[in-house]
């Protein structure tokens, strides 16, 4: 007789996969890794030597950009369209005659570039809520202009050279196809899919689930909760849920705009805590696409 029984499984132990169903893929998890001697490189904080104001730099209120426009004087959020813009609204189309191995589509959209603050030492965490509740407002009232012309309309922002952010002016990015990414038409599906088996959002059900597990939960409040996904790739990442179903920014309540900028301010701010140092992130927004694409 076999007198060794098996180990009971512990997931911060033994390896396993991990199912991410916005992906509809397995994530490896090998926590058990986690206790290795480290001898890597470490790097000191870098020091921040970001001026108030740069008139060389062009984000800054009153300097000229690239194509000899000149910035207002702004004191709260400012908008314009990107000077080396990924997308152009009046592409060409590369036509359909193609091998099946080399094919190509229209791909047309605009990108535009938004400031949150009119200095340069200031970052997202380091903004009052109600500055960070201007940025929350500009970025709904983008969604529904853009999304009147475009199918998805995709915000997000790149912060410190680490991330490959070419300015350490506070902005982010935002950029309107008509097209859905692979990202999302992804996400789509997956959605879709689980709402037709089990008659939930899936996301909803999750951060409930979530909430009451208490698990990974990072920062919450009424109407917000930050977890670490059950399906997380990379280290510190997090994802930021409504308690109840909402489909896009500009859906959100007064309130439920006040709260998300102050849970906003508090996660970014414990990045910078936890390494003393303004946290390099990517950070992007997932809504429901506007509307069908239509052929063109």
């Amino acid at each position: 007789m076999d007198s060794f029984s098996k180990p009971t499984f512990d997931p911060k132990e033994h390896q396993h996969l991990r199912y991410n169903p916005l992906r509809d893929s397995w994530v490896l998890v090998s926590a058990h890794r986690m206790k290795r001697p480290w001898k890597g490189q470490v790097e000191k904080p870098p020091e921040d030597n970001i001026p108030r104001h740069d008139p060389h730099n062009p984000l800054c209120p009153g300097s000229v950009r690239a194509n000899g426009q000149v910035n207002p004087e702004y004191d709260s959020t400012f908008m314009f369209d990107n000077d080396f813009p990924a997308l152009q609204p009046d592409a060409p189309d590369p036509g359909s005659d193609h091998h099946p191995l080399f094919q190509s589509k229209a791909a047309r959209g605009v990108c535009k570039v938004m400031c949150f603050h009119p200095r340069s030492d200031i970052t997202l965490p380091l903004m009052t809520p109600a500055e960070i509740r201007k940025v929350i407002d500009k970025w709904a009232d983008l969604i529904v202009e853009l999304g009147a012309e475009y199918t998805w309309v995709q915000i997000f922002e790149n912060k410190g050279a680490m991330m490959g952010c070419s300015n350490p002016h506070p902005h982010c990015q935002v950029w309107a196809s008509n097209f859905l990414p692979n990202e999302a038409a992804l996400a789509e599906r997956c959605q879709r899919d689980f709402l037709q088996k089990h008659g939930e959002p899936l996301l909803v059900q999750y951060a409930r689930m979530e909430a009451q597990a208490q698990e990974r939960v990072v920062v919450e409040n009424e109407h917000w909760l930050v977890v670490v996904p059950y399906w997380a790739t990379w280290p510190f990442q997090t994802l930021l849920l409504p308690r109840r179903h909402v489909l896009r920014l500009p859906d959100l309540t007064a309130q439920e705009r006040d709260s998300l900028a102050s849970i906003m301010k508090r996660l970014l701010t414990k990045y910078d805590n936890l390494f003393e140092v303004s946290f390099p992130y990517s950070m992007g927004w997932h809504g429901k696409r506007m509307h069908l694409i239509l052929q063109s």
